[in-house]
């Protein structure tokens, strides 16, 4: 379902992060509305994470802010949480659940019911060539089919902002093949997308690149 465009969905001004003695970045300033995409570059250790879990407020920045959906960033906030969808590095599966059940959980929770979204998660797994895998427990699934779950679990709920770290990981060609017609859908939607990767072609559905390190 398509939501309206957010004016500065994504928005840093003098942000800065110091580990130890030195700065990961410092100074960043970025502006994204809803429907485009910014995509972050560098080598491991640059930041790229770390500012992802800035706009998350998982990691409290050194300097400078940060609104994510027009608030400040607050994981534990419900309604931050609503707007702001993610996959980091250590997001995880429920293993006992297929991933239909998966999807049917994210539509339930979030306002929607299961039954009035069934064929929506249908034509999802079809899309990420998870059909034929629709009703086996997560843990019989490959690490790249695991992965395309967890992208899926990400999207399939309302949201205005979507956070990648990395989406590529696990994935073969095919799927990230899939994964940049996911991250178009997304802007199609006029949805914001940031994303960390260090897959070339991504850098294609990019309205913006920020290079760190």
């Amino acid at each position: 379902m398509s939501v309206p465009a957010v004016d500065h969905a994504v928005a840093c001004r003098g942000l800065g992060v110091v580990v130890g003695e030195e700065w990961l970045f410092r100074g960043l300033d970025l502006s994204l509305s809803g429907g485009e995409c910014l995509v972050l570059a560098g080598p491991n250790g640059s930041g790229k994470s770390t500012l992802l879990h800035c706009l998350y407020g998982l990691h409290p920045p050194t300097e400078g802010t940060a609104t994510v959906a027009g608030r400040s960033p607050d994981e534990r906030d419900v309604r931050f949480r609503r707007d702001v969808a993610v996959l980091l590095d250590d997001s995880d599966l429920f293993a006992e659940l297929s991933p239909r059940q998966h999807l049917e959980l994210l539509a339930t929770s979030f306002g929607g019911r299961a039954g009035d979204q069934a064929g929506e998660i249908d034509d999802a797994l079809e899309a990420a060539g998870l059909a034929d895998r629709a009703d086996v427990h997560a843990y019989h699934l490959s690490a790249g089919q695991r992965r395309r779950l967890l992208l899926l679990g990400a999207v399939a709920r309302p949201h205005r902002v979507l956070l990648l770290d990395e989406p590529e990981r696990a994935l073969d060609d095919q799927g990230r093949g899939w994964l940049a017609t996911l991250v178009g859908l997304e802007r199609d939607r006029g949805r914001a997308v940031v994303l960390a990767t260090h897959h070339p072609p991504l850098l294609d559905t990019a309205d913006t690149v920020v290079r760190l390190g």
